[in-house]
C-alpha cells in the first residue's frame, strides 16, 4: 500500500471514529440556541443517525465493519433510543460509562482466560510479542476504568452542555495524550514477534 493510500485510508478511518461525535456535539451546540429545551434530543437522534451512517460506509468501503464500531453502534442506538422514547438526558450521558466499561470487562476477562481480546482486534495492523500485547491490553484496560470514572464525574456535577462539551474537551484530549505515553513501548517492539519455540534434540525427535 502507498503513502498516499494509507493517509486516505487513515482519514477514512479518522472520519468513521469521530464523525458521529463531532455531529453529535455540533448539533447541540446549534441546537440549544433555537430550542434549548429539548436540544439533546435532537442531537441524541442526529448522534444515532451519524454512528449508523459511519457502520454503512465502512461496510461499503472496504466490506468490514470493525467489531468496536458494531459494539458502539449497538449501544448508542440502545441507549440513544432510551433517551428520546423516555425524554430522559440521563441515559445517553450514561452511555459512555457502561461502554468504557464494558471494554475493560472484555480486557480483564480475555487475560484471564489467555485470549487477548486486545491482540485479537489490533493483530491485523500491529506485530508485538504476548507479553506486550498483555501489557498494553492491561494499560487500556486500567484506562477505560479510569474514563468510566471521568464521565461520570462530569455527568454528575456539571451541567448537560459542559458534559456534551467534553467529549470533545476532555475525553478526545485524554486518548490522545494515553496514546502518546504508549508509543515509547510500542515503537520499541513494533514488529516483533515472540522467539518460536527450540526444537526438540534429534534424540526426542526420532524416537
Amino acid at each position: 500500500m502507498t503513502s498516499q493510500a494509507r493517509t486516505a485510508r487513515a482519514g477514512a478511518q479518522l472520519l468513521v471514529d469521530l464523525g458521529p461525535i463531532l455531529v453529535f456535539v455540533l448539533s447541540f451546540n446549534i441546537l440549544q440556541r433555537m430550542r434549548p429545551d429539548d436540544a439533546i434530543y435532537w442531537a441524541t437522534g442526529l448522534f444515532i443517525v451519524a454512528t449508523l451512517m459511519a457502520i454503512a460506509y465502512s461496510w461499503l468501503r472496504t466490506r468490514f465493519v470493525p467489531p468496536v464500531l458494531i459494539v458502539t453502534g449497538v449501544l448508542v442506538t440502545a441507549f440513544g433510543g432510551l433517551t428520546i422514547a423516555l425524554h430522559d438526558e440521563e441515559f445517553v450521558k450514561i452511555k459512555p460509562t457502561f461502554v468504557y466499561l464494558f471494554y475493560a470487562a472484555a480486557i480483564f476477562i480475555s487475560l484471564l482466560i489467555r485470549q487477548n481480546v486486545w491482540k485479537l482486534l489490533l493483530k491485523h495492523a500491529f506485530t508485538f510479542p504476548d507479553r506486550i500485547w498483555n501489557i498494553l491490553a492491561a494499560r487500556w484496560g486500567a484506562f477505560f476504568l479510569f474514563m468510566a470514572g471521568v464521565n461520570e464525574a462530569i455527568r454528575l456535577t456539571q451541567t448537560t452542555e459542559f458534559w456534551v462539551n467534553s467529549r470533545l474537551f476532555v475525553v478526545y484530549p485524554l486518548i490522545f495524550a494515553f496514546m502518546l505515553l504508549n508509543l515509547p513501548l510500542t515503537m520499541k517492539h513494533i514488529g516483533a514477534a515472540d522467539e518460536p519455540a527450540p526444537a526438540p534434540p534429534d534424540g526426542e525427535r526420532n524416537a
